[in-house]
């Protein structure tokens, strides 16, 4: 007999309220293996984590507790005697596809991006946020507002983009389980296609989709938007767990976290950092035990409009309840965007134009340093170590006089271009932009193909920060975002080698923004110079005119 597909929400339907039981989703699980090893697929494997001794890690966990800030509860109630400038001005609770329409109405893309997380955190107001939580504590907003982030993705949309989209086992879909403590991931090879997909999810699996943002046009605006706040890629991923099941072992993330509730509900523990080298981790952790973690700092059900937010380093697990399904999208930012990252790119450079320009960098270590430097002489009481470690320190101190900072920075801002979700244009946008162009074909031949700039065309950057000047040795690019994929790294580095005689105009377009400013005001040394740069900025995507061309 012919197996009729379902779609998320008549799957739904057919789950008893306290789920699978548990023998079933044992037999449903068992030939899920079966079939698993028939598609010789790959499992991931868990790997062992070094660990101190219990005495060691409790001690620890106490002085952690004291330096770390309490978690934080938040109501939606607690909005009340909030300054209104702190507050967003546009009606929370009002549909998002509404929202955002109004959202494409605010002249400046960096404030458009503030309003934004502000409705995202709300009711938290985002200078109290940015003081006294982020990077510090877990913070839980209760909302009983089911409708809150409604329109940002659903079940139904998953479905659809299932049916119609070439979504990939491992690039853009993992489907795990969690059973007696240990994570298993069970994805054939090639495409995801709904009967399959929801087959797993039916045997008790979670769904896992890496990038939602390049199949939905909702997430990409919302996220093109959301990143301008952090200066810093914010990208998403979207989970999908059936009642009664856990897809996850505990464990860290090095990005910062932003879980939104947007169907059911989840059971959410959240762990304080175990060390302090484990306080804004670098990389992610493996998988944990359930004994290697402690207790909960903050124990909370999740329902549909309902946030939560962890630093990265805070171990964290979901797991769902019996009586219903949940559906979250965790957005994140802020990985490996610390002091530290851009000082990996700045010392490096600064000890290179150091030992150039400066003679006490090129001078020869002493004769006989080996005998009293070095790991087997570093319990010896010799005053030539201290003389050694007081020059070391020394030549680090001056050091910083050579350090390239701008150099570095703009390093910096050359990967969070690279890493950009290109723009999401408003209507408005799209048609005074090279996408709404009057080029055409008509009457047997093109029509409108060459844009006639004018002195007085009014032009301005599509994005604050969607191009920057670099310097790469004696010439200069343009880095910019707006020719990006909305799948992360597709591509290359969008730049071109800008000429000189344009710098100061390309400078003067950058600095205007949210300004339009006539093409005959900028500072190039002809009208023809002018023209050029803007057709070429204009071609790219990279400016929009104040007028439909």
């Amino acid at each position: 007999m012919e197996r009729k597909h379902m779609s998320a929400f008549e799957l739904y339907k057919t789950l008893q309220p306290g789920g699978l039981p548990p023998a079933a989703k044992k037999r449903n699980l068992q030939a899920m293996a079966k079939k698993k090893k028939r598609r010789e697929n790959a499992v991931e494997t868990t790997k062992a984590f070094p660990q101190a001794t219990t005495k060691a890690k409790n001690k620890m966990r106490k002085k952690l507790s004291k330096l770390l800030p309490p978690v934080e509860d938040v109501e939606e109630s607690t909005l009340n005697g909030v300054p209104e400038e702190e507050q967003c001005v546009n009606t929370f609770g009002e549909s998002l596809e509404r929202f955002l329409v109004d959202l494409g109405k605010v002249n400046n893309s960096k404030e458009r991006a503030s309003k934004l997380f502000q409705w995202l955190i709300h009711p938290v107001p985002a200078k109290t946020f940015f003081r006294d939580t982020w990077e510090s504590k877990p913070i839980f907003v209760k909302r009983n507002n089911p409708d809150y982030y409604k329109g940002l993705f659903s079940t139904k949309e998953f479905d659809y983009i299932l049916k119609n989209e070439d979504v990939q086992y491992g690039v853009n879909l993992d489907v795990t389980s969690y059973t007696n403590g240990k994570r298993t991931t069970h994805n054939p090879p090639g495409r995801a296609l709904p009967y399959t997909v929801w087959d797993f999810y039916e045997s008790g699996c979670s769904l896992r989709m890496l990038n939602p943002q390049a199949f939905s046009s909702t997430m990409w605006s919302f996220l093109s938007i959301l990143q301008e706040k952090f200066g810093s890629m914010a990208g998403a991923n979207m989970y999908l767990t059936p009642p009664g099941t856990q897809g996850f072992a505990p464990h860290y993330d090095d990005i910062e976290a932003f879980v939104v509730q947007l169907e059911g509900k989840k059971h959410w523990r959240v762990y304080n950092p175990r060390t302090e080298e484990e306080v804004l981790p670098v990389l992610s952790s493996p998988n944990f035990d359930q004994k290697e973690i402690g207790k909960p700092i903050l124990e909370v059900v999740l329902e549909a409009g309902d946030l939560l937010y962890f630093p990265r380093g805070f171990i964290h697990q979901g797991d769902c309840l019996p009586d219903a399904h949940s559906l979250h999208i965790t957005i994140s930012s802020y990985q490996k965007n610390s002091w530290g990252e851009l000082l990996m790119k700045m010392v490096p450079a600064a000890l290179e134009v150091a030992m150039e320009e400066d003679l006490e960098f090129r001078r020869g270590l002493p004769l006989d340093y080996l005998t009293y430097m070095g790991v087997q002489h570093s319990d010896k009481d010799d005053p030539r170590r201290a003389e050694f470690m007081s020059h070391i320190e020394s030549l680090m101190k001056k050091l910083t006089s050579y350090a390239p900072v701008d150099a570095s920075v703009d390093q910096k801002a050359r990967e969070f271009l690279h890493d950009c979700l290109p723009p999401a244009l408003t209507p408005g946008e799209f048609v005074t932009s090279v996408g709404g162009a009057p080029a055409r074909w008509g009457d047997g031949g093109t029509v409108g193909v060459t844009a006639k700039f004018k002195s007085q065309t009014e032009v301005r950057l599509i994005r604050d920060g969607c191009a920057r000047l670099c310097s790469e040795g004696e010439t200069v690019h343009l880095y910019y975002t707006t020719e990006n994929s909305r799948v992360y790294h597709k591509d290359e580095h969008k730049s071109f080698e800008i000429k000189t005689e344009y710098t100061d105009a390309m400078e003067f377009l950058i600095h205007s923004y949210p300004k339009f400013v006539t093409v005959g005001s900028l500072p190039c040394d002809t009208e023809d110079d002018r023209i050029d740069l803007v057709e070429l900025l204009f071609e790219r995507g990279i400016i929009h005119t104040g007028k439909r061309l």
